[in-house]
């Protein structure tokens, strides 16, 4: 059972936690605006798209990613208050362990884990796309992509020289196949392409199209031929953040097909897999050094507290970024580049924990 301190702490949590995330996503929205109106204005959105498709969307993304900050700078917040109002000092000197005044603490930090855990994995890939298809209508500059190349299941490579978004056209497009021997048997080359959008049919312009059989070679041109693969445009010339919108197991089977390929970025696709576990877990974390950090009363009240709350903050957000990095360049495992940041701030927490018992 919960007794009425349990009551007041969770009450105190949860209710700072969600004005902080408000205000903090209240500014956010604003400055964004100021900096994408004229955007806005220029590619004729309506006032309605913008905020029901964007920024309601664009809200939900960015507190659920920064939430485990949110609920740190919370929890530094209104500790750090009832210290300063002499509020823990009774609570602790009646014979409370340290350990049972931490209970309230966890379980609201739990709730707020498993809310954004179900956002994460199953809510939030849903609001990112309308977001995101938002973006590409009003303000995204057209794609482009240069130099792709890919192997695709059956001894085909696929490559193009160059891909503009605001025409949908490839240009030079090539397909080889290869048999298990590593000889080629088919070899294709269009001056561009264009995929015929929902489907799977391509329309090719001035194509060369070559076969090579045991018995000759046989040659087929022509200035146009439409034809059937297995890939979309999609599939070749997708921005990076797609994963974005992909559900955990929308994202594993893009993450399968996307490493048979061979692309280069599969770290990328896979910290968003595992960042969407890690960072709700780092709520647990945050939440105890936030405690162990404001639970005693300093000289200065509480900016102190805010003060170095700001600063574990940013140190954990640098190490994430320092990870990443690692992870898409260095080779590091994007698992471990994932969880080495809550793995290091757990240290940190039992550190800070153990000396906040004494």
């Amino acid at each position: 059972m919960l007794s009425i301190l349990d009551k007041y702490i969770i009450r105190k949590f949860l209710s700072t936690y969600f004005f902080m995330l408000a205000i903090i996503m209240l500014l956010a929205m604003v400055f964004d605006i100021a900096e994408r109106m004229s955007e806005f204005i220029q590619n004729q959105a309506t006032i309605g798209a913008i905020f029901s498709e964007y920024y309601l969307n664009f809200l939900v993304y960015y507190g659920n990613t920064y939430s485990s900050m949110i609920v740190f700078i919370a929890v530094i917040w209104f500790t750090a208050k009832m210290a300063q109002e002499t509020e823990i000092i009774p609570i602790l000197n009646s014979g409370r362990p340290f350990n049972r005044f931490m209970r309230p603490y966890i379980i609201a930090a739990t709730l707020i884990m498993f809310i954004s855990l179900i956002m994460n994995h199953f809510i939030l890939p849903r609001s990112n796309k309308v977001r995101l298809d938002f973006e590409e209508r009003y303000y995204r500059n057209a794609h482009h992509v240069e130099d792709y190349h890919a192997e695709y299941p059956g001894n085909r490579v696929v490559y193009y020289s160059s891909y503009n978004g605001s025409d949908n056209l490839i240009n030079d497009f090539v397909v080889e196949k290869w048999n298990d021997k590593k000889r080629i048997v088919y070899f294709l080359k269009a001056r561009t392409a264009q995929n015929v959008p929902g489907t799977n049919k391509w329309v090719l312009n001035d194509y060369y199209e070559k076969h090579f059989t045991n018995d000759g070679d046989k040659i087929i041109e022509g200035p146009r031929k439409e034809v059937q693969y297995d890939f979309t445009l999609e599939d070749m010339a997708a921005r990076d953040n797609v994963v974005e919108s992909l559900t955990y197991g929308e994202l594993k089977k893009f993450i399968k097909r996307e490493r048979s390929k061979g692309s280069k970025n599969i770290p990328t696709f896979e910290i968003e897999l595992y960042q969407r576990t890690a960072l709700p877990f780092a709520t647990y974390v945050l939440t105890i050094i936030g405690v162990a950090v404001a639970s005693r009363k300093k000289r200065g009240g509480i900016g102190v507290n805010i003060a170095i709350g700001l600063g574990i903050t940013f140190v954990y957000i640098f190490a994430m970024k320092v990870m990443a990095v690692a992870a898409v360049n260095v080779g590091l495992p994007s698992v471990i580049a994932v969880w080495v940041p809550n793995v290091m701030f757990a240290g940190i927490a039992f550190i800070l924990y153990r000396n906040a018992v004494r």
